[in-house]
């Protein structure tokens, strides 16, 4: 059944309100800290938990070690798309950056082949050499792992699936003024720093100058991309503004599947990135991310994709992982009753996280916005 399609305006149009001009203090404080926190405890939770790599009794140390980093970013990437008017092209290559910078800068695990050997996970040191850059020593396995998931696991997925539970007009505001950004940007920085100088984090290894110029390099043109002025829609915000926006650029009349056949597609090419190891899977992997990437950014331009088509693409990677949690073993071996009760954990929230918001973006009007979604890898993650 075909997704209802967004509401007409009731109201008589009106300029486009510029997005320098909007403030995120015209919704009181009150409102707008909730969803940040949300965010901020939801990215790290995702990226590290939510596939079954920590037990239940290391959840909140992983919320407290890598929300700092993990929920910062998250933020800081939701935040510059919402002031500058972007969709969700600058969210997608931000978290692209972010994940490069991630794990070729702080805890450098793209290029330390010994990274995963103190964790269950030593046995896929083999396969990640199969891939090898000659020159710059990094698996271009691993990279497509560690930079999709962060993608869609640490960044897209919990954006989505708390400006779901918002209400209709909140969705594309931002949440915070430029005191509260400066905070945030401290917080990243600091939890960075932390996991760079920790044992845990970094493990002590230190890239050589070529790999981390190389990492440096690769991030600045994904944030210079991300910027691009192409990727800004000022017009289209919540409210009157962006429903004045959407008359002067009507969206096409485009057949959109159900929400439900969008998830489906995910978890399939989820499933195939896997299918083969080697320069073939790699190929393949990439193939496929290509494909579903080109096929929601053209269902997305149809004038009946919602928020629950944009709910769907991001949450079906966390709803894999999340089946996948009870096959893969944690980072640590732990007691099975542990990691039983992670993985029970695991299924509980996202059932809860998924299931509300799939209620809440049914409630009113349903902006609709455009995703470019990178499929999961079922590899394990970076520190």
């Amino acid at each position: 059944m075909p997704a209802e399609p967004d509401p007409a305006p009731t109201e008589s149009p009106v300029p486009a309100e510029p997005v320098a001009t909007r403030r995120a203090t015209a919704v009181p404080l009150r409102r707008r800290l909730p969803p940040v926190i949300a965010l901020l405890l939801l990215a790290p939770w995702a990226a590290e938990c939510s596939w079954g790599g920590f037990a239940i009794d290391d959840f909140l140390p992983v919320l407290i070690f890598l929300g700092p980093m993990y929920g910062g970013a998250a933020i800081l990437i939701r935040e510059t798309a919402r002031h500058l008017g972007a969709g969700w092209p600058t969210i997608v290559l931000l978290a692209a950056a972010f994940g490069v910078l991630q794990a070729g800068l702080v805890d450098q695990s793209l290029f330390n082949p010994d990274f995963l050997d103190d964790t269950q996970y030593a046995d896929t040191a083999a396969a990640a050499e199969a891939t090898l850059v000659p020159g710059l020593g990094f698996s271009l396995r691993q990279a497509f792992d560690y930079v999709g998931n962060h993608i869609v696991l640490t960044i897209c997925a919990p954006i989505v699936l708390i400006e779901s539970f918002l209400g209709a007009d909140r969705r594309l505001r931002p949440w915070l003024g430029r005191p509260g950004l400066a905070v945030v940007g401290v917080l990243y920085l600091l939890g960075s720093l932390l996991v760079f100088a920790s044992p845990e984090g970094r493990k002590n290894f230190l890239a050589s100058p070529l790999q981390l110029t190389f990492a440096a390099m690769v991030a600045l043109a994904l944030v210079t991309a991300a910027l691009l002025p192409r990727w800004r829609h000022p017009g289209r915000m919540a409210g009157g503004a962006w429903r004045a926006a959407e008359q002067r650029e009507p969206r096409r009349i485009r057949r959109v599947p159900h929400p439900l056949w969008v998830g489906l597609l995910i978890v399939l090419v989820h499933l195939g990135t896997d299918l083969t190891p080697g320069w073939a899977g790699v190929a393949i992997a990439l193939g496929l991310a290509a494909i579903v990437g080109a096929t929601i950014a053209y269902w997305s331009a149809g004038v009946r994709w919602g928020q629950r088509h944009v709910l769907t693409a991001a949450s079906a990677s966390v709803v894999s992982a999340a089946a996948f949690a009870y096959l893969v073993p944690p980072y640590s071996p732990g007691s099975p009753a542990a990691a039983v009760a992670g993985d029970i954990a695991v299924t509980v929230i996202t059932v809860a996280l998924v299931g509300g918001a799939w209620w809440r973006s049914g409630q009113g009007g349903q902006p609709a916005t455009t995703l470019a979604a990178t499929p999961l890898s079922r590899e394990p993650r970076s520190g």
